[in-house]
């Protein structure tokens, strides 16, 4: 099974630039999960609202338009689809959507940036938190994959310049805690069990002029897997080349 996820910064916008209907195209993906789509289905062109040969899954914040969204395509019919979180506080983001597949459940996760101010961290650690609880609930009755943008780099490794952002949202240490403590769960980082660490690979870039040229880069962007799934991890990239986005797509091979 070939999972791929991304986070396209403006569906819209992603769409509307040469070569990204190709790259979807090509992507071969029997999962394929967007992050920061910034659109409703009905605002869509009709390739990206019901693309042929899959299920279309969106989750749109309710309270702010242009703002956060997150969508699923699956070949596969789910059993049961789920929402964004299911406590009133964190359910108006339009942060997640969780497919209950038939080997495993599926969830797609755009976490919270707390760059802006405290309290906006403070709301990100506690997404963090009610995530973690719905993710172990899932996990009792079949394997978790979880896929998104984090908006955390876990270690230095995972950053070029860790000793720049050390007081920096995104690398601060509750944040990065959180990572470690879900692994401490139990969930794989799919990426480094698999690759190991390889220095320089990274899934997000700022804009700032000659930043993603000279590789400056965090890797926020990850594919996690229940420790139940382990023996099923086959392949796990990243594709720094595809360049619709500030992010670029991740993906994960499981051999089921």
């Amino acid at each position: 099974m070939r999972l791929i996820s991304y986070n396209v910064n403006g569906l819209r916008a992603a769409f509307s630039k040469p070569g990204f209907a190709d790259w979807l195209a090509s992507s071969r993906a029997d999962v394929l999960a967007l992050q920061e789509t910034k659109a409703r289905p009905e605002q869509l062109p009709g390739a990206l609202a019901s693309p042929d040969g899959y299920g279309a899954f969106f989750s749109c914040p309710t309270a702010k338009k242009g703002y956060s969204g997150v969508a699923v395509y699956a070949r596969e019919r789910p059993l049961a689809t789920t929402f964004e979180l299911p406590w009133p506080e964190w359910a108006q983001e339009g942060r997640l959507i969780h497919l209950e597949l038939k080997d495993f459940h599926f969830l797609n996760v755009y976490f919270p940036n707390g760059q802006r101010d405290s309290g906006r961290l403070d709301f990100k650690l506690g997404y963090y938190e009610a995530f973690l609880e719905f993710a172990q609930g899932l996990r009792a009755s079949k394997p978790v994959v979880v896929c998104g943008d984090f908006n955390t780099a876990h270690r230095e490794i995972d950053l070029a310049r860790p000793d720049l952002y050390g007081d920096t949202s995104g690398f601060l240490p509750q944040e990065r805690g959180f990572l470690s403590g879900l692994i401490g769960k139990g969930y794989l980082d799919t990426y480094r069990t698999l690759n190991g660490d390889l220095e320089g690979q990274y899934t997000w870039w700022s804009y700032r002029a000659g930043d993603r040229r000279r590789n400056n880069g965090w890797r926020i962007d990850y594919f996690f897997v229940s420790s139940e799934l382990a023996g099923a991890l086959s392949k796990a990239w990243i594709e720094p080349q595809v360049g619709f986005s500030d992010h670029c797509p991740i993906g994960l091979e499981l051999d089921l």
